[in-house]
């Protein structure tokens, strides 16, 4: 019986390492599972797109939004683990999944991770319009008024959910949760003053505070921006101790094989070292530092542990 075990294993090792020197032979679909616009859509892009360009094959990308992203999640996470199936994933999926009580899919057990794409600090963002102009006047009003100040996020459990219910328990303050379907619908009903404040992920909020429609009275990082180096830290600007980022992955489901798993690793990181690539990147605000599927593990657990500390903090419970 050892034996035949043992035979078993290296036949399909075989099989494996076969199938990764053959791979790919056909356009792969990457999920986005959130709608076009958000930081997830753009960095599942462009991963589509230096992926297409090393394998010289369509990569098609496909937005499938829902449950703050475990829609789309689900559906990769119950796909052949040939390597055609994969996911742009966020914080939500991996580590701040425990909010959600009643998932159709353990993400721990049936998603793994390729790579994480890169982390990013979050920005506070408010209407050009809106009376607070720093944010030392959004912390007091926000003090004062518990649940006055409504606030969008991409979704319950999203990274843009976490890191303000991370500043709701380091600050102490409460404010009024209002979930979309993704950032790009929260940004348009910030905009427009139908919600006061979104803490939103750089890539996404950068453009509309350029284009004037927004204005930054934070970031939610350890330390300041190099983008925006006039702009305080969270820590800096009232709330002593708090640092809280958003990260993004690429991953796949867990059937996938080792062997696969490591040379979309190593295809990906390749695609994301040109100097294209680093300066869009850098332009997203987004930081990437090689890493392999078992470091990118070993991350999923550590940040885990953290936003299960903030879910039970927060008494976050989704369903």
């Amino acid at each position: 019986m050892t034996m035949m075990r043992a035979l078993l294993a290296f036949v399909l090792s075989a099989a494996a390492l076969a199938a990764a020197q053959d791979y790919p032979n056909r356009p792969i679909r990457l999920v986005v599972p959130f709608p076009p616009g958000g930081a997830s859509d753009i960095l599942g892009r462009l991963i589509a797109e230096r992926l297409g360009a090393e394998y010289k094959q369509t990569v098609v990308v496909e937005n499938r939004p829902g449950a703050s992203g475990h829609v789309g999640a689900q559906q990769v996470a119950k796909s052949a683990g040939d390597g055609y199936t994969l996911l742009s994933g966020t914080i939500g999926i991996h580590a701040a999944y425990a909010s959600y009580r009643k998932l159709g899919y353990d993400p721990a057990a049936e998603l793994q991770p390729i790579m994480i794409l890169g982390e990013s600090p979050n920005i506070v963002a408010v209407p050009a319009s809106s009376p607070y102009r720093t944010f030392g006047d959004f912390l007091a009003d926000a003090k004062a008024n518990p649940g006055k100040i409504n606030y969008g996020s991409a979704g319950p459990g999203s990274s843009i959910h976490m890191v303000t219910a991370l500043f709701e328990v380091t600050s102490g303050a409460r404010l009024t949760h209002i979930p979309y379907k993704g950032s790009g619908p929260a940004l348009v009903d910030l905009i427009g003053g139908q919600i006061q404040v979104v803490f939103e992920n750089f890539s996404s909020g950068m453009p509309h505070v350029r284009s004037g429609k927004l204005r930054v009275l934070a970031v939610t990082g350890a330390k300041r921006d190099p983008k925006l180096p006039d702009v305080p830290t969270i820590a800096e600007a009232g709330v002593p101790g708090y640092a809280g980022i958003s990260w993004f992955t690429l991953a796949a489901p867990s059937s996938m094989p080792r062997e696969l798993v490591e040379k979309v690793n190593r295809d990906a990181q390749r695609g994301l070292a040109t100097p294209e690539a680093v300066a869009r990147l850098d332009a997203l605000g987004v930081t990437f530092t090689p890493n392999t599927p078992a470091e990118a593990a070993a991350f999923f657990k550590s940040e885990t542990v953290k936003w299960n500390r903030v879910i039970e903090a927060a008494n976050i419970r989704l369903d």
